[in-house]
């Protein structure tokens, strides 16, 4: 039998002519630990994490083979538990496999060819069964992202609103020139806001939906994209904007997630400049060898607190209250690198500015 990695198999038996013959018949074929009790056996689950299927012995000393996987499964639920019992034993057998102790129990002597079906069908049923947890997890996952984002829509979208309408109001009953200006400059906001949080769900649905549409990338023409959109805001606003770019070899990706990843990083990093800061600046930095593609992207604004920068990437999540965003930019950064297999890491301090490294390998 061809394996990539053998099936990693515990064998339980207080006989050591037992544990002596089961490893001589499987050893070729599958990685067999033994253990002579059920307190060795749990040693071997503490350091063996990733063994799949366990055989047990019903009758040990201190401790029955039932007993044992009873104990076991609250911390390792995982592995496929096997019985090896003579027919005396059977209404416990019953019992334990009604409890969903067991998966299947062999009767003793057991035969190599029945040993071998059964961790062949355990190990099956132990991959399915992973396959259904880690479904159900991104199921649970989904249920948790779709109640934030009903929430957020009806809170994000009819917030600018409101603010619109109200501001209508005012100017109608306004005969105040400078007054009806003020108001359409907080409206415009608002829309500006609304805009924002429309794209930010477009870009969401493109990362999640869309296919990766890989082709060498002109990073070039990519960074003079950015150039141009962020330079006339950055200049109104008194930030510079500085870019570097060293490329060293080819490098292949998808385009339009590359876009995305830089579009929300440099909109973040002009949007938390301080307001009456001094030298306000925003740094693009992009190196690219070895296969491999560096993004920096530094500022010197807010900064963000040591308490919130492992959940800047969660969905709708806030650091601060001094800019008004979605809260879509960064979990967007963050599910188009995990598409393009790349890594975000920050560095940032409050009121001294933030630096958010970004790696992604060629395709």
């Amino acid at each position: 039998m061809q394996k990539a990695e053998k099936i990693k198999v515990l064998y339980i038996d207080d006989e050591p002519n037992n544990l002596v013959g089961f490893k001589a018949t499987f050893r070729i074929d599958y990685n067999v630990l033994v253990a002579n009790s059920a307190d060795e056996g749990m040693e071997m689950l503490e350091k063996h994490p990733d063994i799949k299927v366990i055989l047990c012995d019903q009758r040990m000393p201190n401790k029955t083979g039932v007993q044992f996987f009873e104990e076991i499964t609250p911390r390792f639920p995982a592995p496929v538990r096997m019985l090896l019992t003579g027919y005396t034993d059977i209404e416990s057998v019953i019992n334990a496999i009604n409890r969903g102790h067991i998966y299947r129990y062999i009767t003793k002597p057991w035969q190599e060819t029945d040993i071998r079906s059964a961790i062949e069908e355990g190990y099956k049923y132990f991959v399915t069964a992973s396959m259904l947890s880690v479904k159900n997890e991104e199921l649970q996952q989904a249920d948790e992202e779709l109640d934030k984002f009903a929430y957020s829509v009806t809170h994000d979208m009819r917030g600018p609103i409101l603010s619109s309408l109200g501001a209508i109001e005012l100017i109608r009953s306004s005969d105040d020139l400078g007054e009806v200006k003020e108001v359409m400059e907080m409206m415009e906001k608002s829309l500006q806001r609304m805009d924002a949080f429309i794209q930010n769900m477009h870009e969401y649905y493109n990362i999640k939906r869309g296919e990766l549409q890989i082709a060498e990338i002109d990073f070039p023409s990519l960074i003079n994209e950015m150039r141009e959109l962020f330079s006339v805001g950055a200049k109104l606003d008194g930030t510079r904007f500085d870019i570097t770019f060293h490329q060293d070899g080819a490098f292949r990706s998808d385009a339009l997630t590359l876009k995305i990843i830089l579009n929300n990083l440099l909109s973040n990093a002009f949007k938390y400049q301080k307001k009456d800061g001094d030298s306000k600046f925003v740094a693009l930095e992009i190196k690219v060898a070895a296969g491999n593609a560096l993004i920096y992207v530094r500022d010197n604004g807010i900064g963000i607190d040591d308490a919130h920068v492992n959940e800047v990437f969660n969905m709708f999540y806030r650091a601060t209250s001094e800019n008004v965003g979605s809260g879509f930019g960064l979990y967007n950064v963050k599910d188009a690198l995990r598409k393009l297999n790349g890594k975000i890491h920050v560095n940032s301090k409050l009121h001294e500015g933030s630096e958010f490294v970004v790696e992604i390998p060629t395709k």
